[in-house]
């Protein structure tokens, strides 16, 4: 089991089911008997979140303790450090999209049993403009989704509440104009969505691309033409590696290590289900940029 003598546990008491004694109580125990000083801090908004991860340069170790969007924050703040401490992600929201990617374990006190059990590994991240993403960046049909979502539905009903939202979107759905420039590649068409992917789950849905990992150096690209049939049955294709891109229709995917997109009519991103403002369209890939907890496969 890995020790430390200094580590910092943050966690949103608003994430989640809102049980937050019990989440505590399943995680500090187990986090106390590896760190000598653990100090555990409840930020009340994302501001105090992000001054919370900029200075915490001299703890070994933070632990995330909250939903996607508390992680994203914590990982937009700590790329963005000439110096980065260790990170440890807890499974203490809603979908714990990135959680999943990593096999993190679902149980709070098994996650963190887990990880200190586990191994230190080198994690990309995607970066456009001076924001950071660490799951995923998305435009289209999937930041519309994320505006849709109701958060009296998000509280009452979790990840249905993301596949209520996308249903009523999806009957909106209208095409857009793209561009999209990388390394041999230049593609110009019309589509619905267009993502670019670090992990390899949305909503705690597993996304069927064989190819995904967040240690790869690379980013995964799908532009979803249309929503029909002929589209899922082309997704689900992807999980098999011998899939050729190339005899795809509906979709268009490809791997690259930076990408420019234009999209005119698109104003608003998605990055790991936060809503910014699309600038630049410039996005890139930190190959190994932070280090990590995760479980030892099995």
């Amino acid at each position: 089991m890995h020790a430390f003598n200094k580590a910092m546990l943050i966690y949103n008491e608003h994430a989640g089911d809102d049980d937050v004694e019990a989440k505590l109580s399943a995680v500090v125990p187990v986090l106390g008997r590896a760190v000598k000083e653990l100090t555990i801090s409840k930020p009340e908004n994302p501001e105090e979140t992000r001054r919370l991860c900029e200075t915490a340069s001299d703890m070994e170790l933070i632990v995330i303790m909250g939903g996607d969007g508390t992680v994203h924050q914590c990982i937009d703040a700590i790329s963005k450090l000439d110096v980065r401490p260790l990170l440890a992600i807890l499974p203490g929201g809603t979908s714990n999209d990135f959680t999943r990617t990593l096999g993190i374990p679902q149980n709070l006190k098994d996650a963190a049993e887990a990880l200190l059990a586990g191994e230190i590994r080198a994690i990309d991240v995607g970066r456009e403009g001076n924001q950071h993403f660490i799951n995923f960046w998305g435009i289209g049909l999937v930041a519309d989704t994320s505006e849709n979502v109701d958060d009296g539905q998000k509280k009452s009903f979790g990840p249905l509440s993301y596949m209520a939202s996308t249903i009523r979107t999806m009957r909106e759905a209208e095409s857009f104009p793209y561009h999209l420039v990388s390394d041999g590649i230049d593609l110009q068409d019309e589509a619905i969505a267009i993502f670019v992917l670090n992990g390899s789950s949305l909503a705690t849905t597993p996304i069927p691309i064989a190819a995904i990992s967040p240690s790869d150096g690379k980013l995964d690209v799908l532009v979803v033409k249309n929503s029909n049939l002929a589209m899922l049955r082309e997704l689900v294709s992807l999980r098999k590696p011998e899939t050729d891109p190339a005899q795809l229709d509906m979709l268009e995917y490809m791997q690259v290590s930076e990408l420019q997109v234009s999209a005119p009519s698109q104003r608003k991103v998605d990055m790991d289900g936060e809503l910014y403002d699309l600038q630049s369209g410039k996005i890139e890939v930190l190959a190994g940029h932070l280090k990590m907890l995760v479980p030892i496969m099995k």
